[in-house]
This record gives structure tokens, sequence and C-alpha cells, in this order.
């Protein structure tokens, strides 16, 4: 009788199992993804999480009644404010009742102490909260909450990795909001393989994830990411939860941005911006006066822009460096902003506006290390490279916003109005921008507006 096999191979993309080792995932096309893990019994962690959240036999089936839309009860108690309004403003107006929310960053970034701040502010309004470690003693715990400030309120602490143990504390407890620090340091005793494998990570998520609907539990996980910058494990565990949340920026730094990748209750276009201090994390109300603190005074290729995040607009700072190049082939480089986009406006420069570019090597950065790929910076990004090139500053009082075309044409932008109105609001006299979108919206006070068809109006307007 032949033996069975003890080990399958799993994506470490998607998830998809196959008994034998393939170069290519045949699921989500991935190359070299497939590793070996032990298989799973039958009766293994994901059968016996469900019977543990009491789910019905057959013989109960007959029991299950669906129901209409309008009679699942709804109220404001099912969304908690976090004390951070940068934080509500990425979750869509608070954590909801019985959400998984997956928070993933670089090391050192900022994950631990932003959680564990979050579970002081709800514990002081009287929520029963748990943070649950599994990379700290308690003794670190209590250490590093000494410097965020004063705990009060029902704020207990866990140090396990024993997912069977963890389940019994919450089931016990009954708490409202729950922190897993991190996921890959969590196993169950069913799943015969090491913390942080494909195996373990995915069963122990799905576990999290009953005992998050069944009780009606907010659970935060951290997640560790890998070189490339997405979460470590099966991409199957961002299908899985309810909401993605990614914490980017230096970490050198001072400056953080948390930014939603996946929302099942709100918007993922928003972001919160938050600065790294002795006693924490403390939010920027500001982010515009934030990005732009700094400036330096008449120098050529520093631009003001104006970027859209979600309902956000944010001011910051466009920074070009357009050099004689000493070699055949001209170097370009990008930071903030796309590479391609970078190339293809400047081959609008020099087709469109007759621009001898192919000689200087040419450098765009976005100051403060912020990322913004949005279109309306493509404006900003030809003026400061024609600012350097000329060396000729722009007027520091001038912000530029619009998307330029591949004929050079200035097309217009969403919300024109708010940029408009940031802008006036921390100062700005001038602004340059879509003449589409001059023709349609109203004239603000105290700023002069200056609508552009195209890239040679803008060089004339400047």
């Amino acid at each position: 009788m032949a033996k069975a096999k003890t080990t399958s191979f799993f994506c470490s993309e998607c998830g998809y199992e196959s008994a034998k080792w393939l170069g290519q995932c045949p699921a989500c096309r991935a190359w070299n993804t497939m590793v070996e893990e032990p298989k799973a019994p039958k009766n293994s962690a994901r059968g016996s999480a469900v019977r543990g959240m009491g789910t019905m036999s057959g013989a109960d089936a007959g029991a299950v009644r669906p129901v209409m839309l309008s009679e699942i009860p709804l109220d404001e108690e099912d969304r908690s404010s976090t004390g951070f309004d940068e934080l509500d403003r990425v979750l869509g107006s608070g954590v909801v009742t019985g959400s998984l929310i997956l928070v993933g960053g670089d090391p050192g970034i900022g994950k631990s102490t932003l959680l564990l701040q979050v579970c002081r502010n709800m514990a002081a309004q009287g929520k029963k909260v748990l943070y649950i470690s599994g990379e700290e003693s308690l003794k670190q715990i209590r250490m590093r909450a000494g410097r965020i400030g004063e705990v009060a309120g029902p704020l207990s602490f866990l140090c396990e990795i024993n997912l069977d143990a963890i389940r019994g504390v919450i089931r016990r407890d009954a708490p409202d909001l729950v922190v897993i620090d991190s996921i890959q340091t969590m196993y169950m005793e069913e799943i015969a393989s090491a913390p942080g494998s494909v195996s373990q990570v995915r069963e122990c998520t799905n576990v999290l994830m009953q005992i998050a609907k069944g009780q009606g539990v907010a659970i935060f996980i951290v997640g560790h990411v890998t070189k490339e910058g997405v979460v470590a494990g099966p991409r199957v565990l961002e299908h899985m939860v309810d909401t993605v949340l990614y914490f980017e920026g230096d970490r050198h730094a001072s400056y953080r941005i948390l930014r939603g990748v996946k929302n099942r209750f709100g918007s993922t276009n928003e972001i919160g911006v938050f600065e790294m201090r002795e006693e924490g994390l403390k939010e920027v109300k500001n982010p515009s006066e934030f990005m732009l603190e700094g400036r330096p005074d008449g120098a050529s290729g520093a631009v003001a822009a104006c970027s859209l995040e979600g309902t956000r607009p944010i001011l910051l700072e466009v920074q070009a460096l357009v050099t004689r190049t000493n070699f055949g082939m001209p170097r370009r480089t990008a930071a903030g902003t796309d590479f391609n986009r970078v190339n293809l406006l400047m081959a609008v420069l020099e087709k469109r506006c007759r621009y001898e570019l192919g000689q200087f090597d040419a450098y765009v950065n976005i100051a403060g290390g912020v990322k913004m790929n949005e279109p309306a910076l493509d404006l900003a990004i030809v003026m400061a490279l024609i600012s350097s090139y000329k060396d000729r500053p722009v007027d520091e009082k001038t912000v530029i916003f619009g998307e330029v075309g591949l004929s050079g044409e200035v097309r217009a932008v969403s919300m024109a109005e708010q940029r408009v109105h940031e802008a006036v609001k921390l100062g700005f006299e001038r602004c340059i921008l879509p003449a589409v979108n001059l023709e349609k919206m109203k004239r603000p006070s105290g700023v002069q507006l200056l609508g552009v068809r195209n890239v040679r109006e803008a060089i004339g307007a400047l």
C-alpha cells in the first residue's frame, strides 16, 4: 500500500495548493513562489475553528433562516473612534465592530507604537481592549508604553503565540478590541509547520476571522512585509481581512503616511499623516504646511504643486535638477513619482516645445519623501524641469497643477476648486491651472488664477 504524502506545495502569493513543485503557479502565474509545507490533517484548524464558533450541524440546518436587508439592525455604535482623526479618516469614520484589519509596514516604521496608542485611546473611552504580543515580553511592552504617556482604563496585555490559548482568552474576557502583534509569530498545534509559514498564517487568520465575525470583536493584525514592500505570507491573507493598511515613510525621518489599500467600510483613497516623536506618533492636522516646510528661496527647479489623496488636497514641493551629462546616455532619476511618467513628460518637452534635453541628466524628486503618482502633478514636474534647465526660479507664491497629454495639452483635473482653496489657505497668491477647470469654477478672492491650455502657455505665464 502506497504511503500517503504528508507534504504539499503552496504558492506564497495566492495560496494555490499543489501536490508537486511547479516553477510557475497555475493560478496567479508568479514564478518561483511554490514553497513546501506539511499537509494539514482533515480535522485541522479550519474545521475546528468553525466548530468552535458554534456553527450549526446538518441536523440543525433547518433552523437557519435568511433575513431581509431591512431586518438587519444597524446603529452608530457599530463604529468606534480610535482617538486619531487621521486614522479614523482612513478607516472610514472609525473601527467597525467585528472587522478584521491588517496593518503592514517596514520594520521600525511605528506599527506597534500606533496600535498601542490606539489601545490606550480606546481604553480611555471605556472600551475593553486586549493587546497580544508574540514578539515582546510584558516588561518590554511596559517600557514602550511608558513613552506614550499614562495608560488608564480596561487595557490588558498578553504575551502568547499559541492561537488556541488566545482564542480561549478572547472567549472568556470578551474584549471590544484585540491587537495581534504579529500574525507571523502565531501558530496552531494542528498545523505541523513553523510559525510564519504559509499554512500557519492562512489558518491563523481564518480562526481570527471567525472570532471577529462570531463574537463581534474588532481585531487589528500586524503583518511583516517582504523586501518588495507587500505583506509576507500568502496573498489570500489580504483577501480574508476587511481592511488593509500600509504604514509608509522613511523610518529615519519623522513623518509617516498611513494608506488604505483595501477597505470594505470606506474609501481606499484616503491617507493619514503622522509625525514620530519621543512620546510616540502625533497626527499632522495640516499635512500641506508640513510638506512645504524648509522651502528654498530663489532656487531654480522648485515648484509648489497640489495633489489630491481621496478628498484631501495636499500641497507639496516638486524639485527638478537638469544638468549636462558627461556620458553618451543621459541619466534619468525619479524619487516619489513614476519614473516612466517623467520620461514621457521630457519627451513631450523635446517634441512639442523644442527643448534639447537629450544631452542633459534629469533628476526629479518629491520633497519630503512622499510618493505621489497623480496625473495632476504633470504640469508642476514640467515647470520644474524647465525652471532648472533655464536656471530661472519660479515665484514661491505660485502653485501649479494640471495633467499634461502627449500633444502638450493641459487637461482638466478633479476637485480643482478644493485645490485652489487649500493654496489660498496657505498664503499662495497665484495659481496656474487647466483652462477647462477655470471656466467651470468660482473664482475665490485673494488669489490670481491663470488658466492654460497647453505647456507653451504655461511657460509663457511663468
